[in-house]
């Protein structure tokens, strides 16, 4: 048996609710020692805003629009900035701080991480870099709430346009990161949907977008599909974490702990859309 075997989790495209609730009851899983370390890649349908945990709702998504153009609003266990997901591919690891290559510094661990999404994206033909770490970059945006408007620390940026965002949620021993690559990308949409104010008309505020986010077939002369991405970053992960993969899908147990945690939470508006209702309904 290899030495740093991994589970692949392919669950293809879920609500916004589900695909957080999942995203959690593994981690569960993996703490328990239920389960090998997970490599998780998934899609949105319908596509959807996901919240920072600290964000609140009124102030970051424009609601009305999201509703009009059938986008789900949920909100994230991890912390971060606001992202709009539609036509990009999704990952979560899932790990030990401990094993699998991992550390228990966390910006060690979010390195290593985007060192394998670094390694996708030059395979796919990009000229990416990634941000040193303990950056103080601060960026002035029209929408300082949205997530691909500022690279952080070990983040990774083709030709000035953030490219790849992450987030991660330490649970003890024990830690969840997810991220996302887009693969096309609509910079008015996304304004619209971030926009809570009105500030810019959409094709000013898409334009202004534009100029700090990026998406991967932006940039090549050939198109590349949510499918080869996805293979790429397999191969990636494998050669960084020297990891070899065993794919197992989520057993009934983990199925029923996710949609548990979306009545709980993940599909409840009270929890997801904290502070512009009644605090008293929130945990």
């Amino acid at each position: 048996m290899p030495k740093n075997l991994w589970r692949l989790v392919r669950t293809g495209p879920l609500s916004g609710a589900m695909n957080m609730a999942l995203d959690e009851a593994l981690l569960k899983a993996v703490a328990a020692g239920r389960s090998n370390p997970v490599l998780r890649l998934y899609r949105w349908n319908p596509p959807a805003v996901s919240l920072g945990y600290f964000q609140r709702g009124a102030r970051v998504v424009n609601l009305e629009y999201c509703q009009m153009a059938g986008i789900d609003v949920v909100r994230r266990m991890t912390g971060g900035r606001a992202v709009l997901h539609d036509c990009e591919v999704t990952y979560s690891i899932i790990a030990g701080v401990r094993g699998a290559g991992f550390s228990e510094r966390v910006l060690d661990n979010y390195r290593r991480i985007s060192e394998a999404l670094e390694l996708t994206l030059k395979v796919i033909g990009l000229d990416v870099r990634m941000v040193p770490g303990h950056s103080n970059h601060r960026a002035v945006d029209t929408l300082h709430s949205a997530c691909f408007t500022a690279p952080s620390s070990y983040e990774l940026v083709c030709r000035g346009c953030k490219i790849a965002g992450s987030s991660q949620k330490r649970q003890g021993d024990f830690f969840l990161q997810h991220g996302s690559l887009p693969v096309e990308l609509d910079p008015g949409r996304l304004y619209r949907a971030l926009d809570t104010v009105g500030r810019l008309a959409s094709v000013d505020g898409g334009r202004d977008l534009a100029r700090k986010v990026g998406w991967i077939n932006r940039w090549l002369d050939v198109p590349v599909t949510v499918e080869q991405v996805e293979s790429c970053l397999m191969a990636s992960f494998a050669a960084v974490f020297s990891s070899e993969f065993a794919e197992q899908p989520p057993s009934d147990a983990e199925w029923r702990e996710a949609e548990d945690l979306v009545r709980q939470r993940y599909g409840n508006p009270a929890w997801n859309l904290r502070g512009i209702v009644s605090e008293s309904l929130v945990e």
